[in-house]
């Protein structure tokens, strides 16, 4: 399922959280598999159950900054987590730290797209939402489509 970046719509914006709420890392990139070799490291590229939105990516590596080995995604691509390690017994502990990342800035996304849109609920009427045009958004709005 691909995200896209965050809609101006209420409607849009809860299929996004549910969406973001879904994001997970699903596995190792079948294309770059770990291996070992000369070097002192093991590159790492773990797939994303999803697109991320460029907005997730950028506070992800924002959240793992500072570790000791780069973690980062991509915010054009938003399919791959990318790291490296120097042993292999570093991988498991690593992706514990991901996972607990990915959480982390699903949640805190989640609450940025909340209280965006309840700051804009509470800018409260505008002139558009008076008179006859006000009426019929308010009734298009409340109608109810289930059965």
């Amino acid at each position: 399922m691909l995200i896209p970046s965050p809609p101006s719509t209420a409607a849009g914006k809860v299929c996004i959280m549910e969406g973001i709420s879904d994001l997970r890392i699903s596995g190792i990139d079948e294309t770059r598999p770990p291996l070992i070799r000369k070097e002192p490291y093991i590159n790492l590229y773990f797939t994303l159950s999803h697109k991320a939105p460029p907005g997730w990516c950028d506070d992800f590596n924002r959240l793992l900054a500072h570790r000791q080995y780069p973690i980062k995604v991509d915010p054009d691509e938003g399919l791959y987590v990318e790291s490296w390690v120097r042993k292999p017994e570093e991988i498991a502990p690593l992706l514990e730290i991901l996972k607990e990342a990915v959480q982390r800035c699903n949640n805190e996304y989640i609450a940025r797209i909340q209280a965006a849109s309840q700051a804009e609920a509470q800018r409260g009427s505008t002139p558009a939402d008076e008179g006859p045009q006000g009426q019929l958004n308010r009734i298009i709005a409340g109608l109810n489509f289930d059965d």
